[in-house]
Order: structure tokens, then C-alpha cells, then sequence
């Protein structure tokens, strides 16, 4: 993306994460030319790209509008990642370098001290600290492919504020997840990576049953 479009894309992005933009919320081409400081043009085209990622949807003559996130579309993320994203942690521990490990042990570690202080505004630095480390190891995979496909539905829990629905036990469940992928990086294990990725994901995703279901899955 052009300089100016990407300046539109970045804050837009960062507002519907962090709930400025919450889902449904109609967004005008206007308000974030002014906000981000740049045309409209360049907004459109910040939208558009936004649009490809699934963060909005943009109708002819009516602008865009915050996707809004179901129980159902909840599940369906998480079984989609559950899918592509023990892939990405194998193919990142076969091509890793030593300072990208560095760089996921520190955010599994930070991640980890969060879940145990329990400092106020831990619970949004546990979710930031989250979508970095996924992020993160989807830029170790090397693949251009999940690049593209990858990024929404990693974000997806932080739109979603998916950890407020965890217990303390299970975000340092969690966290230690990341650290058990971060080692199997280390030793160059993608079985290992994907194994631990695999489990990672679908116990998150018991958090996003509604709750009659989510009760009914931890009972079989």
C-alpha cells in the first residue's frame, strides 16, 4: 500500500482492535481522513484492503461498517487456525533464525509474568502480548500464502475480547503454551510445534462455545 493509505489502513485497524470501532459501528470515509491526516482516496483504498482481511465490509453508497462476530463465527475462526496454524508452526520451526526464537521467547515470556502479576490492565496486555506472538510466528513460517489469509483470524480474539472469558488457570495454561512452542522451535521439531500449536488452539476454542455447548464439550 501507497504511504498514505497504509497511515488509514494502521489506524483503523488499531481502533477496531482495541474497541474505538466496536463491531457494527458504520465508519465514514470523513471521520478517518481527518483523524489519520491524510485524503479520502487513500482511505477507500485503506477500506478495501481492510475489506480483503475481514475486518469490514463495504457496501456501494452505504460505506463500510465493522464486522460483527457471532458465537458461530467465533467457533468457526478458531476451527479454521486449528487448521492452518499448526501448519505455520511447523514450517516456522524448520525456518526460524535464532533472533526471531529470541524475539517469541520474549513475548511468551512477558506474556506469561502478565498472567502470574495479574497488574491492573493485565488482561489487555495478555491479549496484545497474544496477537504479536501468533503474528510473529506467521512471519517465521515464510509463507506468502498465509500472509494473506492468517492475519484477520489471528486478530480475531482481541476484536472478539475472547480473554475475558478465560480463568486465571487458563491464561497461564495459555502462556505456557507459547513457551512450549517457542521450545519446540528451539529444537527444530515441526511434529512437536504443530502438536503443541494444535492443542493450543482448540482449547482456546472452547472459550468461544456458548456456554450450554462449551459445558456439553468439557463433558465428553
Amino acid at each position: 500500500m501507497a504511504k498514505a493509505s497504509e497511515k488509514a489502513y494502521e489506524l483503523v485497524r488499531r481502533r477496531i482492535i482495541d474497541g474505538t470501532y466496536p463491531p457494527a459501528s458504520r465508519l465514514t470515509e470523513k471521520e478517518i481522513a481527518d483523524s489519520s491526516g491524510v485524503s479520502r482516496t487513500p482511505v477507500r483504498e485503506a477500506l478495501q484492503q481492510l475489506q480483503s482481511e475481514g475486518f469490514v465490509q463495504v457496501t456501494a453508497n452505504q460505506g463500510a461498517v465493522v464486522v460483527d462476530w457471532t458465537a458461530s463465527d467465533a467457533v468457526e475462526v478458531y476451527e479454521i487456525r486449528g487448521l492452518l496454524e499448526p501448519y505455520a508452526a511447523a514450517r516456522a520451526a524448520e525456518r526460524a533464525t535464532i533472533a526471531d526464537i529470541e524475539e517469541l521467547q520474549a513475548l511468551a515470556e512477558a506474556q506469561k509474568n502478565e498472567t502470574e502479576s495479574r497488574e491492573p490492565g493485565h488482561m489487555e496486555r495478555i491479549g496484545a502480548l497474544n496477537s504479536q506472538f501468533h503474528r510473529k510466528l506467521l512471519d517465521c513460517a515464510r509463507s506468502t500464502r498465509l500472509s494473506i489469509v492468517m492475519p484477520m483470524l489471528i486478530e480475531a480474539p482481541l476484536i472478539m475480547r475472547m480473554f475475558t472469558r478465560y480463568s486465571d488457570r487458563q491464561l497461564v495454561r495459555s502462556a505456557e503454551h507459547h513457551i512450549e512452542i517457542v521450545a519446540a522451535l528451539r529444537a527444530r521439531d515441526p511434529e512437536w510445534a504443530a502438536a503443541i500449536m494444535r492443542t493450543h488452539i482448540y482449547a482456546a476454542r472452547t472459550r468461544a462455545l456458548p456456554d450450554q455447548s462449551r459445558e456439553e464439550h468439557l463433558q465428553d
